[in-house]
């Protein structure tokens, strides 16, 4: 049986290597277990990575979306198979655009319509705009056009304007990491007439007690927002600037789906801790446990499961915007079945287990972020714990 000290040791090992710093907490049925900060918020001006430093949470901030509009789900407010041109109409004649085997460009009509559930489970046909790929070029293009005719705007008005965009395959159809629940999000704005933050706020964040958690900086946020740094090939740590930290300004509007978040270990804490007890916390009810346990049940057939799988998700399948392992031998884990999370492409990480419980939660801001590394030891010394 693993100690905590088994994991202090293991936090600090990974410091002296890179990242920087970092911070890890555990709680089981809403008491804190374990929590410890190593290593440096910033190298340069020697401050330490404290219960108090902020972490974007990048991908992190998907688990808070998918909640959030499963709690308008289970008011209701829409169903997971109605199309999505139902609340955008935008998306009502979806074209797929298919690569020939000379490399011709061809749009065809997409059969099928583009379901909710479609956004939930990364099966859209949507990747990220910054990817390389002939989709991704023309969603970068929309982005610009908007950026040109209105400096700033909000999640709605991109997500209508990425109705217009053919989708890499026939919606449902495979599994292609990207922009779905960015779509989540701006559904979230419609049905609940609420800017995502406030909806986050009013009904996450404030009952929760989550104060260090949000998309715009306010009071000191800012200065205790940990330094990103850039691992160099001989392991020198290079700080550079702080990805997509432009939307963190009080003047921004922009409110993405896919990332944007900040939040602190002790805040995710809170949040995961709600997950793991069937939807409560600290006597806060936030959403149903068989909501929860939709949620964290895989939605996946053997093919998209075959574009989902790789070594770091190895024995987990995906659920409505969560992994979720489904068999612990093919993922070396010690972890329980249903155990469900996400990753922050500089480095957080979740992992929520219904079955104990508990949640771990583990933060550090590097590129690359060698995930598969660093979480996977701190998942197998935390079970270990438990």
């Amino acid at each position: 049986m693993a100690k905590f000290e088994d994991l202090s040791r293991l936090l600090e090992r990974f410091v002296k290597d890179g990242p920087a710093g970092c911070g890890c907490a555990i709680a089981r049925h809403g008491k804190t277990l374990f929590e410890g900060y190593f290593g440096y918020a910033d190298i340069e001006e020697k401050k330490p990575v404290t219960e108090e430093t902020v972490f974007r949470l990048f991908s992190m901030t998907k688990v808070i979306i998918c909640t959030a509009a499963m709690m308008l789900f289970e008011r209701g407010k829409f169903l997971l198979n109605e199309p999505i041109y139902e609340y955008f109409p935008e998306y009502r004649d979806t074209h797929v655009l298919v690569i020939q085997p000379n490399g011709n460009e061809v749009i065809k009509k997409a059969k099928n319509p583009m379901l909710i559930k479609h956004a939930f489970m990364m099966s859209v046909g949507l990747p990220y705009p910054f990817f390389n790929s002939p989709v991704a070029r023309k969603m970068e293009k929309v982005k610009d056009d908007l950026e040109k005719k209105h400096g700033k705007y909000d999640i709605v008005t991109e997500v209508r304007a990425m109705g217009s965009v053919p989708v890499a395959f026939e919606p449902g159809t495979r599994w292609l990491y990207g922009y779905g629940h960015d779509i989540v999000a701006g559904l979230i704005q419609l049905i609940s007439g609420k800017t995502v933050g406030q909806f986050l706020q009013e009904e996450i964040f404030d009952p929760l007690g989550m104060k260090d958690t949000g998309y715009r900086f306010r009071g000191d946020i800012e200065s205790r927002m940990v330094s990103v740094y850039q691992k160099e090939d001989n392991d020198e740590m290079k700080r550079i600037l702080g990805l997509f930290d432009e939307y963190h300004q009080p003047d921004a509007i922009y409110e993405s789906g896919g990332a944007g978040l900040y939040s602190t270990v002790k805040d995710y804490l809170k949040f995961s801790q709600m997950l793991a007890n069937g939807g409560t916390y600290n006597g806060e009810r936030i959403i149903g446990r068989k909501t929860i346990d939709l949620m964290r049940t895989n939605h996946l057939d053997n093919v998209q499961l075959s574009d989902f799988t790789n070594s770091y998700l190895a024995g987990y399948g995906y659920g409505l915007g969560v992994r979720t392992l489904i068999n612990k031998a093919e993922g070396y884990s010690n972890s329980s079945v249903g155990e469900f999370g996400w990753t922050g492409a500089l480095g957080t990480y979740v992992s929520i287990d219904p079955q104990e419980g508990a949640s771990v939660v583990y933060m550090h801001q590097m590129m690359p972020n060698m995930e598969e590394y660093h979480h996977l030891r701190v998942r197998a010394t935390a079970y270990g714990c438990l």
